[in-house]
């Protein structure tokens, strides 16, 4: 383990609670282990991280991201979140694929949300040109995609610039009929999706009521 890396396991360890963790074990199941540490003290612990190893670069960052990811500990992966967000400007379209097996693995709402709002959004959003080009063909993949949280991510991946004003509606209406289109034709009831698409159709209402989806879609 790298020193960063044991530097926030420690630290997260150090503010473990076992009451939060049977509690957050009884709200999100058996998947993972839990330290009961609070979201207050997993965003401190990787800030005082970050101000301990200055400096660290792209590879570093994205090498410490999946070394935290890697144990099934909820409050780890957390912290690997947290770090990608606040290190977001350093990440490239070729980071995809890393966060792309992160979703995969998540299968939570409390780990693939903020994956997608506040990294893989944020990631694209930055991107210009071919890159650009490239991650959003990513995100049709993922929408196309048998793996319903890997769907939820790229749908919801686009809230942050729609809420502020930005962002491309039209691709997000297309990407999101592709999803509800296939929901249907398998007959499943797909939550993890139709609450995706509900989450960025009611936030954008509220900020930008000129923006309409067809009702024939909804």
């Amino acid at each position: 383990m790298s020193d960063a890396a044991e530097f926030i396991d420690e630290a997260l360890r150090r503010e473990s609670s076992w009451i939060r963790a049977e509690e957050a074990q009884a709200r999100l199941g058996d998947g993972l282990r839990h330290y009961g540490s609070s979201m207050g003290a997993i965003r401190g612990t990787v800030r005082d991280a970050l101000r301990r190893y200055q400096g660290l670069a792209h590879d570093e960052i994205t090498a410490l991201s999946s070394e935290l990811w890697d144990p099934p500990v909820f409050e780890r992966r957390l912290a690997a979140i947290v770090l990608l967000q606040s290190t977001v400007h350093l990440l490239t379209n070729t980071d995809l694929t890393r966060l792309e097996g992160f979703v995969r693995e998540g299968r939570l709402r409390e780990l693939g949300d903020p994956l997608a709002v506040d990294v893989i959004g944020p990631l694209i959003a930055g991107l210009e040109g071919q890159g650009r080009a490239r991650a959003d063909g990513v995100l049709d993949r993922w929408v196309r995609d048998s793996d319903e949280w890997l769907c939820r991510a790229a749908l919801l991946s686009p809230l942050r610039a729609l809420r502020a004003g930005g962002g491309n509606w039209d691709a997000f209406v297309r990407q999101a009929t592709v999803a509800l289109e296939a929901v249907r034709e398998t007959d499943q009831q797909s939550e993890v999706v139709s609450e995706a698409v509900s989450t960025v159709l009611n936030e954008v209402a509220k900020r930008r009521p000129e923006l309409q989806f067809p009702s024939s879609v909804a």
